[in-house]
């Protein structure tokens, strides 16, 4: 009797084995299938511009990219060589910011990576260029912050630091941690 039972929960084991395989096997792919139509952008935009204005109707930020996706589920949009404009609250000298790529997310906050320049548009404004590997943006408050290292250029001067909150509303910028300033003599 041991042996047929022996046998029995063998082929049993050997059973619970096998259908456990073949079901791991199908539900490795139909994660897969679903990870990928949620991959896929709900709309493509080529050469995109769009302008967004504020609740009194004055321009807030103008987005020119090469390449947008927008993904829908996920709700994250995707751009390529993002260009952007932000205007100040009451203001009307623009900040612009470029990148080779960015994201924006539902918050209206936007991850802007690779080659990140923001640019001060005001030739009288002491900081003229930020440069860093990702800036981020909220566009509901326009304050870019970063984590990374940062170049700062201005009017005779060069900084390095990382740690950087700028509030373009204001204009002021903090430096979390400063590295070293190089200061370039002015010629008359």
């Amino acid at each position: 009797m041991n042996r047929i039972y022996g046998l029995a929960l063998l082929g049993l084991t050997i059973a619970l084995i096998t259908y456990n395989f073949i079901e791991w096997q199908r539900s490795d792919q139909v994660s897969i299938e679903s990870i990928d139509s949620g991959l896929t952008p709900d709309f493509i935009a080529e050469t995109l511009k769009s302008k967004t204005y504020d609740k009194n109707g004055a321009l807030s930020y103008v987005i020119d990219a090469q390449r947008m996706e927008h993904y829908a589920d996920i709700a994250v949009t995707h751009f390529e060589f993002p260009n952007l404009t932000l205007y100040p609250d009451g203001g009307d000298i623009p900040w612009q910011v470029s990148a080779k790529e960015a994201t924006l997310y539902a918050n209206n906050r936007v991850r802007l990576e690779n080659r990140v320049r923001l640019i001060a548009t005001d030739k009288n404004s002491l900081i003229q260029e930020i440069h860093g590997k990702y800036l981020e943006l909220d566009l509901n408050t326009n304050i870019v912050s970063s984590e990374q290292t940062i170049l700062i250029l201005g009017k005779g001067f060069t900084m390095y630091g990382s740690g950087l909150i700028v509030d373009i509303n204001t204009t002021q910028m903090t430096l979390t941690e400063h590295v070293q300033t190089i200061y370039k003599k002015i010629a008359k």
